[in-house]
């Protein structure tokens, strides 16, 4: 037993209308130290990302569509990675509340629009990558929440690792957009559906 950390799940009011949704949608009561990680591993990794692309020179290949899209991925990807790593984040997408598993899953699909827009804009209409992808999206998704908690997180680890090794040998894409697997699966698999608890330090130490 640690005497220097403590567990928090308590989840602070939000306010009505669209600020609220807005907050619970990020993890409310998020606290400035998140915030700023947040912001600045966001701007750092978009600049690195950006600055990756400039230099290999994909960037100038793609069209204009192409490039809004792969920029909006790699921004979505980043941002959410970092977001639901937070404690805030956490605390909100594995309350105890039987419609937070749904929501969950529901999330998580919903990313299906990322692997369409890649996979039928940038990668111009390729239906296997798509379509594998979306497979091990679900496929992996199902497994990883309804896995014994105690084993969420290996299998998680296990399904990420699978989904990265798939994409690497027989889906492959521009070495340039490489990352976009690794940060798609490790995003909705591992930082927003593993359950992890929210520690903080204790205030009375």
């Amino acid at each position: 037993m640690r005497s220097d950390v403590q567990i928090s799940w308590e989840i602070p009011a939000t306010p009505p209308g669209l600020a609220g949704r807005l907050e619970r949608f990020m993890g409310p009561g998020k606290s400035r130290s998140e915030s700023v990680v947040e912001t600045l591993g966001l701007l750092g990794c978009a600049v690195l990302l950006a600055v990756g692309l400039w230099t290999s020179g994909v960037a100038r290949d793609l069209s204009t569509a192409q490039l809004v899209v792969v920029a909006l991925a790699g921004l979505d990807l980043i941002g959410g990675v970092l977001t639901n790593a937070t404690n805030a984040a956490k605390r909100w997408y594995h309350r105890a509340d039987p419609a937070a598993g749904r929501a969950r899953l529901l999330f998580v699909s919903a990313h299906l629009i990322h692997l369409a827009a890649m996979g039928l804009v940038v990668l111009s209409g390729d239906l296997t990558w798509t379509l594998t992808n979306s497979a091990l999206l679900l496929g992996g998704a199902v497994v990883v929440e309804f896995a014994p908690v105690h084993l969420k997180r290996p299998v998680a680890m296990a399904l990420l690792m699978a989904a990265v090794l798939v994409n690497l040998f027989w889906l492959p894409v521009p070495a340039a957009l490489a990352w976009f697997a690794p940060l798609f699966f490790l995003k909705l698999l591992v930082c927003h559906l593993v359950p992890e608890a929210p520690l903080e330090r204790r205030r009375d130490v």
